[in-house]
């Protein structure tokens, strides 16, 4: 039983999730052969101020570019 969990920056509507969740499963059907029955997919919504990539979160603007950098 294929399992996937797709880790998401809130701000998404449902629509959009529900149909990325679906695309994501008749794919792994289509390409491992798994029973569609079979497979679980997941979203999870994260609030940006809980996500970060370095030690910027995904709520806080991006820095402005160095010169020379």
């Amino acid at each position: 039983m294929p399992i996937v969990h797709i880790n998401l920056i809130e701000g998404r509507d449902e629509a959009t999730v529900k149909a990325c969740v679906k695309a994501v499963a008749r794919t792994v059907h289509e390409t491992l052969g798994a029973p569609l029955e079979s497979i679980r997919v997941y979203a999870t919504q994260v609030p940006a101020a809980h996500w970060a990539v370095g030690e910027r979160t995904k709520d806080e603007p991006a820095a402005p570019a160095r010169a020379g950098a």
